[in-house]
């Protein structure tokens, strides 16, 4: 099992395969529009905008299982994500991810790169997953990371 492996829906309700993004670094995040987070899409977007021409992407995947802070339509997500941080990074339609319905890539994630602790389960928005070039998840970030402390560990990635 890779991460390549899995498919998922694009916030336009298209099905795309992880495969897709093979040979990029990537920086998987849980987002939601209503959390006290929201505000890091502005730096996700930075980051992105910095790397995007270096092999590198950003995956977000909004969530509405933490304090229902994600209750929009796929449509409304994405127009508050484009007019509110300009967010152009590639995001997917509304899943879960943790408990017994979390989307396989989720529960993937979580395997590879457990909490403090060993802990499994995402335990808020704007969880980080970073994964380098060749699929292979290589760091776990809480909430409150903000996304440019991330930025050194992306070059490290894209220098390898």
């Amino acid at each position: 099992m890779a991460i390549y492996d899995f498919k998922a829906k694009t916030i336009d309700g298209r099905e795309q395969s992880l495969a897709d993004f093979r040979g990029q670094a990537l920086l998987i995040v849980n987002t939601a529009s209503g959390c006290s987070f929201t505000p890091q899409y502005k730096g996700l977007e930075q980051l992105y905008e910095t790397y995007k021409d270096r092999s590198f992407s950003i995956l977000g995947f909004p969530c509405n299982q933490f304090g229902n802070q994600e209750k929009g339509s796929e449509s409304e997500i994405k127009s508050f994500c484009e007019m509110t941080f300009g967010v152009r990074f590639p995001l997917f339609a509304k899943i879960e991810v943790k408990g017994p319905k979390a989307h396989p890539l989720y529960q993937y994630l979580v395997k590879e790169k457990p909490g403090l602790l060993g802990f499994k389960d995402v335990k808020w928005n704007f969880t980080k997953f970073l994964v380098d070039k060749d699929g292979k998840v290589v760091k776990r970030y809480a909430p409150q990371v903000k996304p440019e402390a991330i930025a050194k560990d992306i070059e490290k990635i894209l220098q390898a």
